[in-house]
């Protein structure tokens, strides 16, 4: 009988054997291929449907939008070459490159990819929110207008090359929208050829294009030799080819990598963080030689949320409803040594509020949030009524396997001051449903930004976003955070906007709807002959710029 982890890995061998295939007999130029898994798998290639991260770095390489994002979060010039912004910051204006072409396609005239013009932008931007389409992704035009001098419209290509964009009201963050793959141009004639199965023959103008995609095996894309962007000297991108594979079985995908069938390797799992990392979070010495750690911070904040709901009998049972309590386990547990210990020093305590390290607004000379302090928590609780923890109830810690190890530490170390807490295990999928419908008083979660602005994590406590139908899943409520939040939307000059975001922060960390773990941290390993491969707050993956030496390995 053969084992079950020894049939995964003869699997995986097969599969990167035919990923080394070429598919064509005849060729026999040495190809650069980079090689990457994607254990969660991709179900689309359809930009309007790139709403989790492996759709999303796929769909990154196959298509453009207007604008892009650098590796230090600045808004950059894409398909637009510039824009204005109207003095109101009602109105923008797109002035687009002429020399963009989508990928050749036999549906084109003479099989070669046509030039992209404003009127294309205009189909791909009102397919978002088209309700026939249900795009994931509809909700980042929710702020612009239908009317425009009485013309009805939701995007106005002017010729060829101008795109306007009127918002109902000012919203700094919008530029920054625009350059999530949800905005890429799609060519209409080939959208509507395929409809549906558009999301498996993709078509756009990005650095490669679509070769091959065998669904959960293995995803081909290669060179586009039109693309439009250059280094200065010569046509991006710089590789022949991006082979994709799924494997499911991460420590399978790990040790292929370990073995340089793989280029690159995204993130750690927790069965093998101890063999490639010390506790300080550097790699370990054996590996120095034979691959590249590249960390950046992430834009991913994971947390304890409380219900805060006056009107939930959840909230009104729970010892949780004094804000004494709330802060005393916010002090009661050590982040620094939960961050050494159960992550290898990957990441940043949350101690900081609830901006996280590598957002343009975080400073942390400018804000504190709850750091270890058990003299403190005890005095809370017998503030709140309850001496050294004496008759206060157990408190019930909703969360998933995958952060047990996490619960049970802050479970040990708040029973040091008489705090129960009993950790309660629930499947992914049900855990976020009861959290979305306000089914439990204490629960973890995570939030990982949309587009590179505070706006996107403050918004969780606007009392206009109560789920289910927003993400404020505390129901925190505050009239003065309120006040802050909208005046924040209309103020243009980051400065002062940057000010109300830190206010918002400190009403937040006072009220404690919410108990900050850590910021998070992009990890990225690649081979040795791997270059420009870069990492950024977002974790967007982009290989346009990156290079390989060659080997005898072809596609």
């Amino acid at each position: 009988m053969i084992k079950p982890k020894f049939l995964s890995l003869l699997i995986l061998s097969v599969i990167f054997l035919l990923s080394s295939c070429s598919e064509n007999k005849n060729n026999t130029e040495n190809k650069t291929v980079f090689r990457y898994n994607e254990s969660s798998g991709i179900v689309s290639l359809d930009p309007a449907f790139a709403k989790d991260q492996a759709c999303i770095w796929a769909t990154n390489q196959i298509y453009n939008g207007l604008v892009q994002l650098d590796e230090k979060l600045n808004v950059r010039p894409c398909i637009a070459k510039k824009w204005e912004i109207s003095a109101d910051g009602l109105i923008y204006t797109f002035h687009l490159r002429n020399d963009v072409f989508f990928h050749d396609h036999e549906l084109f005239k003479n099989g070669k990819g046509r030039k992209v013009t404003a009127q294309d932008f205009v189909f791909s931007f009102n397919r978002i929110i088209d309700p026939k389409i249900a795009s994931p992704g509809a909700w980042i035009f929710n702020n612009v207008n239908n009317s425009l001098n009485n013309n009805k419209f939701n995007f106005k290509a002017l010729g060829d090359t101008t795109l306007l964009i009127c918002l109902s009201s000012p919203f700094p963050p919008f530029i920054g929208l625009l350059s999530m793959q949800y905005c890429s141009v799609v060519p209409k004639e080939i959208v509507e050829h395929y409809g549906k199965d558009f999301r498996k023959n993709p078509v756009g103008t990005g650095p490669f294009k679509m070769k091959l995609w065998k669904e959960g095996v293995k995803l081909v894309l290669t060179k586009n030799e039109n693309y439009f962007e250059t280094d200065g000297k010569q046509r991006l991108p710089y590789l022949d080819a991006i082979a994709i594979t799924f494997v499911v079985d991460k420590q399978s995908a790990f040790l292929e990598f370990l073995k340089g069938n793989i280029d690159f390797m995204s993130g750690i799992d927790p069965n093998y963080k101890d063999e490639l990392l010390t506790r300080k979070g550097i790699l370990n010495k054996k590996y120095l030689a034979k691959f590249n750690l590249l960390t950046e911070s992430y834009l991913n904040i994971e947390y304890l949320g409380f219900l805060v709901d006056s009107l939930s009998p959840l909230f009104s049972n729970s010892p949780t409803h004094l804000k004494a309590v709330r802060q005393a386990i916010n002090y009661g547990f050590d982040r620094k040594k939960m961050i050494k210990y159960l992550r290898n020093n990957i990441g940043y305590p949350g101690i900081y509020g609830f901006i996280p390290v590598g957002m343009p607004s975080f400073d942390s000379t400018k804000m504190k949030g709850y750091e270890y302090n058990p003299a403190k928590a005890r005095k809370l609780l017998n503030d709140a009524g309850f001496p050294n923890g004496e008759g206060l109830p157990e408190i019930t810690l909703s969360t998933t396997s995958s952060y047990l190890d996490i619960c049970e530490y802050i479970q040990q170390q708040l029973s040091e001051i008489n705090i129960k807490i009993k950790v309660d295990v629930n499947p992914p999928a049900t855990l976020r449903e009861m959290v979305a419908r306000s089914k439990i008083a204490f629960f973890r979660g995570s939030w990982i930004a949309d587009y590179p602005d505070a706006e996107n994590y403050l918004s969780l406590f606007y009392s206009k976003n109560f789920c289910p139908k927003g993400p404020n899943y505390t129901h925190f409520y505050n009239k003065t955070y309120d006040s802050l939040f909208e005046k924040a939307q209309y103020e243009t000059t980051d400065s002062v906007r940057f000010e109300y975001y830190r206010q918002m922060n400190r009403i937040i960390m006072e009220e404690a709807p919410v108990i900050v773990l850590y910021y998070d941290q992009v990890l990225r390993f690649c081979q040795k002959n791997i270059t420009g491969l870069t990492s950024n707050p977002m974790n967007l993956l982009t290989l346009k710029k990156v290079k390989k030496i060659k080997s005898d390995i072809k596609l």
